[in-house]
C-alpha cells in the first residue's frame, strides 16, 4: 500500500540546445483573461530594438505558481549572496526598463 501512495518524481530532459539557454535582460508581461505571456528579449546597446529571444504562454494558476517559486528562490538568494540592489532608475512597475512588467491584454 505504501507504494502506491509514493509520489514519482517528475522527470525532466534537457537537451544540449536548450541546456544553453539564451540570455534575456527584457522582459514583458501581457495577459488576457485566460493567458499570461511572457516575452524574454535581449536589448544590446547601441541596436534601436529588442530581439524577443523566447515567448512562454501560461494559465494564470501557472503564473502564479511561477511567481511563488521566484519569491521563494529570491528570498534564499538573498540569504546566501545578500540583498539584490536594483538600481533607482529601473525602480517601479510602470518604468520602461530590463525587466519591467507590461499590464494589458494580449
Amino acid at each position: 500500500m505504501e507504494e502506491n501512495n509514493k509520489q514519482q518524481g517528475l522527470q525532466i530532459e534537457l537537451t544540449p540546445d536548450v541546456a544553453q539557454g539564451e540570455y534575456a535582460n527584457l522582459a514583458v508581461i501581457t495577459h488576457s483573461s485566460s493567458d499570461f505571456i511572457l516575452d524574454f528579449a535581449r536589448m544590446l546597446p547601441g541596436l534601436p530594438k529588442a530581439n524577443v529571444k523566447s515567448r512562454i504562454i501560461m494559465a494564470p494558476e501557472h503564473a502564479k505558481r511561477l511567481l511563488g517559486a521566484l519569491q521563494e528562490n529570491i528570498m534564499r538568494y538573498e540569504r546566501q549572496f545578500g540583498t539584490i540592489k536594483i538600481p533607482e532608475a529601473q525602480q517601479g512597475p510602470r518604468t520602461i526598463a530590463p525587466f519591467s512588467t507590461g499590464s494589458g491584454e494580449a
